[in-house]
């Protein structure tokens, strides 16, 4: 029998990268998986590739009608849910003296409040002893340039990790933080920026990281698996780095 025959999961933000990856695992290893994106299109493509026990509701998890339409469908179709990877989240990058108030409230809309509310509209449909995984970040804990917004709401997942694993407790129900490091995902991808660039940034990255590459989505997700998995039952209100020992070294 697979490890997650019979089990339910929600992961937002998996019409691509990690999201994506994390899903068609799950999936691979027995679970029923609702998947989340903004974009149709995307969604659509992400519910072909996963290709069966899947359910794709579109949305922004930074509107909250958009997370009550998707607890909705998760009600009306299997009625809970055993685990829950908080995974969307947007970034952007200004260096302190230029930071606009609309990347400040973008950020911390989807990746923090956005986050807050995935997990809380979760909580009825959660069963006990199920797992929850929220996606923090190395940026938590380098202080890189110009990413110190992003960097702060990854802080805030981590805490949140850390309160509601303490929360939640009474109910056997387990909290972790997963932080990658650099990632070889679509979204190195920007629209207009030549293949050359692109390659020079990862390049660039990559000699950063002690394992001298960066980590590939499928990598990130085996980690994410064993989080949200039985295999990883005595752990709670943990932070795992699969960062190539990029903020360790």
């Amino acid at each position: 029998m697979k490890k997650l025959e019979g089990k339910i999961a929600l992961v937002t933000g998996a019409t691509s990268g990690i999201g994506l990856a994390t899903a068609r695992l799950l999936v691979e290893q027995g679970a029923y998986v609702f998947i989340t994106g903004r974009r149709q299109d995307n969604l659509d493509e992400a519910v072909r590739l996963i290709g069966r026990n899947v359910t794709g509701v579109q949305g922004d998890i930074g509107n909250l009608g958009d997370l009550n339409r998707l607890f909705n469908v998760i009600t009306e179709e299997k009625g809970r849910l055993d685990m829950v990877f908080a995974n969307a989240a947007v970034q952007a990058s200004a260096p302190l003296g230029a930071i606009e108030i609309e990347q400040y409230n973008r950020i911390f809309d989807v990746n923090v409040r956005g986050t807050l509310f995935t997990v809380q509209g979760a909580l009825p449909l959660v069963s006990d002893g199920a797992s929850i995984l929220l996606m923090a970040s190395v940026a938590a804990s380098k202080g890189n340039p110009a990413r110190s917004i992003y960097g702060a709401s990854k802080a805030a997942i981590r805490s949140f990790a850390r309160s509601w694993a303490n929360d939640l407790k009474s109910r056997a129900i387990r909290v972790n933080a997963i932080s990658p490091g650099p990632t070889d995902t679509a979204a190195f991808n920007s629209p207009g920026v030549p293949a050359e660039q692109i390659a020079h940034i990862k390049n660039r990255m990559a000699s950063t990281i002690p394992l001298g590459r960066l980590a590939r989505s499928e990598e990130i997700a085996k980690a994410a698996l064993f989080l949200l998995s039985d295999d990883s039952s005595f752990i709670t209100g943990s932070e795992m780095f699969v960062d190539g020992g990029f903020a360790q070294l």
